[in-house]
């Protein structure tokens, strides 16, 4: 008979972060706290309709980031790219028709290398993404406040959500 040490019991997986915005400014910093933590080969994929915050929340991600110019909206180019402390790649799926069509123009190197990536209107492309990223969703609450839902789809992004929390609660 083996007899071994007693197992600890498995550690609580963190499920969601849910946050009310009240503002733009809350907004933008709770991206710029996540871009802080950020890690090269992370996902942020954003959800959410028209004017609920995703660019506002990118914006947030690259000053976290250490990006020093102004981020745009990229809904005509589709991807830009910005140089801080990790590249940083904002890409805006509104336009795309489908998965096939963002892995045309190089999603998959962009995904799995050493940068940064926000996707809004990731639902647009789902099947695109890899499939360990963090999911941000938005939902317009009134004229300033929003519901912003983050749902780990790896356990690193479930650390860095604990984190996140711990950080913003404090």
């Amino acid at each position: 008979m083996n007899i071994s040490e007693p197992k600890s019991p498995p550690e609580k997986a963190f499920k969601a972060f849910s946050f009310i915005s009240r503002s733009v400014e809350e907004t933008l910093h709770l991206g710029q706290h996540l871009g802080e933590m950020l890690e090269p080969g992370m996902t942020v994929a954003l959800i959410g309709p028209l004017g609920a915050g995703k660019t506002i929340f990118v914006k947030g991600l690259a000053r976290g980031l250490g990006v020093k110019p102004i981020v745009t909206s990229p809904t005509f180019v589709l991807i830009n790219e910005y140089q801080g402390r990790l590249l940083f790649y904002h890409i805006d799926a509104y336009r795309l028709k489908s998965a096939q069509e963002l892995l045309a123009l190089g999603a998959d190197e962009i995904f799995y290398g050493h940068s940064v990536a926000a996707v809004e209107w990731a639902d647009h492309i789902e099947e695109a993404l890899p499939r360990e990223h963090l999911s941000v969703k938005f939902t317009i609450l009134g004229k300033n406040n929003r519901s912003i839902l983050m749902t780990p789809r790896a356990s690193r992004f479930g650390s860095l959500l604990q984190d996140l929390a711990a950080k913003i609660t404090s």
